[in-house]
């Protein structure tokens, strides 16, 4: 690996020091938060306005904001994004991890889409494929992503006198039912299924976030019942909300500071 620059290291301390607080800052502001001289904030940011990278507040003397070009790199950063490669390598990363079958799912009307699947490596494990459609009502990740949803357009896709179809036994076929689960999955953020669509497996799902925040996918651990547990259920909570945010970042999403 080559040498860090200094100028640039710190050029890019500046810009990213616009991500909290109001989104302003003073030339005062810079030397105070990265303890750098006068002199080297006056000429990074001299030479960053110059570049457009940031602009004067307008009727604030002294102080400045982003500017087009950041908002130029990013947007050529979000045409270039594939959720599914994406999704691809984080559920590769999640699973070698846990050992686990990982997923990443879409919504589309009342169904989940898988758009990326790595298997675990071990002989007893889940048969699922990338591009399958299940019922999102029996899913974890259909849950998920049922549950981020705004309740008008939740009650518009699943009615209170909708016909829910069971995959197991253990499947919600009740709106109502389901409509409960949902509102305890969005207070938790994470959603959990026990054997609802598939009579061997449980899984825990954790929302994807796109750069505007929105809801976009879910990634999913699923676990044959002979290695489920409270204690590993708990583990894979954690690591597929992590699972979950990273691939959120890939994304452009910024979470809670």
């Amino acid at each position: 690996m080559g040498r860090l620059v200094p100028a640039v290291t710190r050029a890019l301390d500046i810009l990213e020091l616009f991500l909290d607080g109001d989104g302003t800052l003073s030339a005062p502001d810079i030397v105070r938060r990265l303890q750098l001289p006068r002199t080297t904030v006056h000429e990074l940011v001299t030479t960053l306005a110059a570049r457009s990278y940031i602009v004067p507040v307008p009727g604030q003397p002294g102080r400045y904001r982003l500017g087009v070009r950041p908002y130029q790199l990013g947007s050529r950063y979000a045409e270039q994004l594939d959720l599914a490669a994406e999704g691809q390598q984080i559920a590769r990363s999640v699973a070698e991890t846990c050992d686990e079958t990982v997923h990443v799912a879409i919504l589309e009307g009342t169904d989940v889409i898988y758009i990326a699947k790595v298997d675990s490596t071990h002989a007893v494990r889940m048969v699922s494929a990338a591009g399958r459609r299940l019922p999102a009502h029996c899913t974890s990740v259909g849950k998920m992503l049922l549950a981020s949803l705004p309740e008008q357009e939740l009650a518009a896709r699943i009615p209170d006198d909708a016909e829910l179809v069971a995959m197991t036994p253990n499947s919600i076929t009740d709106p109502a039912a389901l409509h409960e689960a949902l509102s305890e999955i969005r207070a938790r953020g994470i959603a959990v299924e026990t054997r609802e669509s598939n009579p061997d497996v449980s899984c825990v799902a954790a929302p994807v976030r796109d750069r505007t925040g929105q809801v976009v996918a879910a990634l999913s651990i699923s676990v044959p019942m002979i290695r489920w547990s409270e204690e590993r259920r708990a583990e894979l909570e954690q690591l597929v909300a992590k699972g979950a945010a990273e691939l959120s970042e890939r994304l452009g999403h910024r979470g809670a500071a």
